[in-house]
Parts: structure tokens; sequence; C-alpha cells
């Protein structure tokens, strides 16, 4: 038994290990509310496991998530919002499990990159704007935002500033926008799983005995953030994750 134990851990070198328990600690992080760090753990992913790989061993890891902020938040879901997004955020993982299909590795580790990168520069526009409230009735604006989130969610697990930019222009209370965002991944990222499985091969019965192994660091990640969110200077933390993010995002699309 102990040989069978050490044996399953030495498939991963201790490098791999604690870059993948760090970034479930970031995911648990982003999940209770310290934003940015989720994103933030994308790009180490990819440099680390590859980016295909990455995208696959990164899933189960925010979908266990999920559910702990459904959890919580379930009650305070705006679901009007989530129907409004969800059909053509459909349409966009469809895009991007076609396009995650024909591209090699190389090529996958530069879309991911490209996606984060466009994510921070969306988030940062967002700090000085937003979206008028005639745009944000529109079901034409809500496609688009839907469709793009879909794209980014399936190539790279990284569709939080874009959804957060449509949602945080309707003004919808603090805790209804963590609802509906807790929502809205769930669902979409458990219909994803069936395209990791079969057609990319990204997720396997070995890759998500490693996403189990690190739910400890997701939910220590939780724990920690429901705690320390309250002490952090948001602002400042925020453009440190955005600079790093921004710096590894970079070396990954150069690399």
């Amino acid at each position: 038994m102990q040989q069978a134990i050490a044996s399953y851990f030495q498939q991963l070198s201790p490098e791999q290990w604690f870059w993948l328990f760090f970034c479930a600690l970031l995911i648990g992080l982003a999940k209770a509310g310290v934003k940015g760090t989720g994103m933030f753990a994308v790009p180490i992913m990819a440099a680390v496991f590859g980016g295909k790989t990455s995208v696959g061993l990164l899933l189960p890891l925010l979908s266990m998530a999920d559910v702990f902020a459904v959890s919580y938040y379930n009650r305070h879901a705006e679901w009007k919002y989530i129907w409004r997004l969800l059909p053509a955020a459909v349409v966009g993982v469809g895009i991007g499990i076609w396009v995650g299909y024909i591209v090699d590795d190389d090529a996958f580790d530069g879309l991911i990159a490209i996606i984060i990168i466009s994510s921070l520069v969306l988030m940062i526009v967002q700090e000085y704007t937003t979206l008028s409230d005639k745009l944000i009735s529109s079901w034409a604006v809500a496609s688009i935002f839907g469709v793009l989130g879909g794209f980014s969610t399936m190539i790279g697990n990284a569709a939080g500033t874009i959804m957060a930019v449509y949602l945080l222009a309707t003004r919808i209370p603090k805790n209804n926008f963590i609802g509906t965002t807790a929502w809205f991944f769930l669902i979409i990222n458990l219909f994803k799983f069936p395209f990791h499985i079969f057609i990319w091969g990204t997720i396997t019965a070995k890759s998500f005995l490693f996403d189990l192994a690190a739910l400890p660091a997701i939910v220590l990640g939780v724990f920690l953030g429901i705690r320390i969110v309250r002490f952090i200077p948001e602002k400042a933390f925020r453009y440190f994750v955005i600079v790093m993010t921004f710096i590894i995002s970079l070396r990954l699309l150069l690399a």
C-alpha cells in the first residue's frame, strides 16, 4: 500500500506538486473573494504543465471550488442573467473545442497567453468605465459576452474577467454577483467535462486523482480568503496580481 502511494506521488515532480497545490490555493482564494488570484493560476499552470494539459488539470479544481461557492451563495443567484448568457457561452465553448482540437501545443500556449493578457486589459478598463444600461439590456451584447466567455473558458479557463465586466455593469449587489457567477461557471464547467475527456483527452482518471489530492489546498484557500479579504488593500493587491500575471503570460507567449 505504501509503495502504491509513493509511486502515485512520484508521477509528478516535487516542483509540479508544489505548483499544483499553490494554484489550487489561489483558486480557493479567488472563490472566497480575493479577486484576480484565479487568473494568476492559469499562466502558472500552463508554464509548468503545458497549455492543453494544464487546462484539463485546472477544470476539476475550478469545479470543486465552484461547488463551495454555490453552496454558500446559491440563494443570491440572478438567474435571468445566467439564462441570457448561457446559450451564447455554449456556442463559444463549441468554437473553443474546435480551435483547441486543430492547433498544436505551442499555439495553444500562445492562445492562453493572449486570452489572459486581453483579460488583464479588460480588467484595467473596467476600473475606469462601465457599460451603459442600454447596452446591458441588449441580447446582442449579452451574446457577444457569452461567446467570448465560452471560448475563453474552454481554451484557458479564463472567462472570469469577461463575465465580471458584464455582470458588474448590471449593478447587482455583491452577494448576487458572487452567486450568479458561481452558478454560471459551475454549469458551464460541468458542460465542458465530456469534451475534455472524450475529444481533447485532457482529463483522465490519473489527472483527476491529482486534482483530488489538491482538494485540501482549495479548502485552505477558501478558509484563508474569507478571513483575509477584509484586510487586503484591494486595489493595490489587484494591480500586483495584474502585473505578475502579465509577466508570466508574456513569458508563456514568448517561450
